[in-house]
């Protein structure tokens, strides 16, 4: 499991989304993800739900998909306690999810995925409409909305999405989960000052050094071993 999920988290963003078991190395027996240790634990604060552009329901939402998207296991906490869920909806909040930066004047026809984001609708909308649609599905599927689901449901729940087995009125279901996931991953290795990545748990799984810039300075000595040194954030130059 452990070995799936690091090689998974290593090529996010060289490589498609493969299917949300294998991507996180989950089965039926696993569904359960093991606890974080109680080191990992100690080195997070509680998490804040304090969030300003998600409603209860659609916070409730995000919060159980990014913890199947991103199980906690013993290389680091669940989505939720990394912060991504914060992170994603600082994002849907500003400039990002108002589509500030995105050109929205059509005309509107299917595009290829090469060609980047294609809707009517700014991200937070999208969002928005996908968590209404997928919530739409799991009450009449199951009666219950999706964060109220087992563990197995919400991982099929998703698996369908991202095979495009699932049909949304409203947008569609294989592209919602494309941009979540997406979101959730770059909200897992962003820098921490942007809500997620708390205490820079992704960054020292991979050991990712951070944003120091000197690198070139220490290629003689760290030629031959590990360049162990704690990674730093934009935060931490200030």
């Amino acid at each position: 499991m452990n070995n799936n999920r690091r090689d998974f988290l290593k090529t996010v963003g060289t490589v498609g989304a493969t299917s949300v078991a294998a991507a996180v190395g989950v089965d039926t027996a696993e569904a359960q993800a093991p606890a974080p240790s109680s080191a990992q634990r100690a080195a997070l604060e509680p998490v804040s739900h304090a969030y300003t552009f998600l409603t209860a329901p659609e916070a409730a939402f995000i919060e159980a998909a990014v913890d199947r998207l991103i199980p906690a296991d013993d290389l680091t906490p669940s989505g939720t306690e990394c912060g991504v869920a914060i992170f994603i909806d600082r994002q849907l909040a500003g400039a990002w999810g108002t589509g500030d930066r995105t050109y929205m004047q059509g005309p509107w026809q299917k595009g290829k995925p090469t060609q980047g984001y294609q809707s009517p609708l700014a991200p937070g909308e999208f969002f928005r409409a996908g968590i209404a649609a997928a919530n739409g599905y799991c009450r009449k599927t199951f009666q219950k909305d999706f964060d109220r689901l087992t563990v197995d449901q919400e991982i099929k729940v998703l698996q369908d999405m991202e095979q495009g087995r699932i049909t949304f009125e409203t947008v569609p279901a294989q592209e919602f989960f494309n941009l979540l996931l997406g979101t959730a991953m770059q909200g897992f290795f962003a820098d921490p000052i942007y809500g997620g990545n708390r205490e820079k748990v992704a960054w020292k799984m991979i050991g990712f050094p951070g944003v120091i810039a000197i690198y070139s300075e220490h290629i003689k000595t760290y030629r031959n071993k590990k360049y162990d040194v704690a990674p730093k954030s934009i935060a931490d130059l200030s």
